[in-house]
């Protein structure tokens, strides 16, 4: 399988796609693990909710264009990269995420995925 192409039977619906319009964000919970979704202007991230650096939830964090701030202590992180734009070795644990239909579904592959996610 082509590593952008998403195995469907991992996928798992999240919400409606109503639920999630632009600049929108929503906090989901699946199979134990609580991940936060955004629009940005269309685009579609999910991101795993805790910051890599000491665990904050990352769903009321700040956005500005498409970098969201860790509301614990500042750290930025790049929702299109999933990276820190201070350091490339900072990323957040991100999850493909797309809409079919009207439903927007996360896949859940073995492990987490960072870096870069589809939308």
């Amino acid at each position: 399988m082509d590593s952008m192409e998403i195995d469907a039977s991992l996928e798992r619906k999240v919400c409606n796609a109503d639920d999630l319009a632009p600049g929108q964000r929503k906090i989901v919970f699946i199979d134990g693990r609580v991940i936060t979704l955004f629009n940005i202007s269309g685009q579609l991230r999910a991101i795993d909710d805790a910051c890599p650096h000491n665990g904050a939830s990352l769903f009321a964090g700040r956005i500005e264009e498409n970098v969201l701030r860790c509301p614990a202590h500042g750290l930025a992180f790049d929702l299109l990269t999933g990276c820190s734009p201070a350091s490339r070795d900072l990323c957040l644990k991100t999850f493909p995420v797309r809409q079919v239909e009207n439903d927007i579904v996360v896949a859940l592959p073995d492990g987490h995925i960072q870096g870069h996610i589809q939308g």
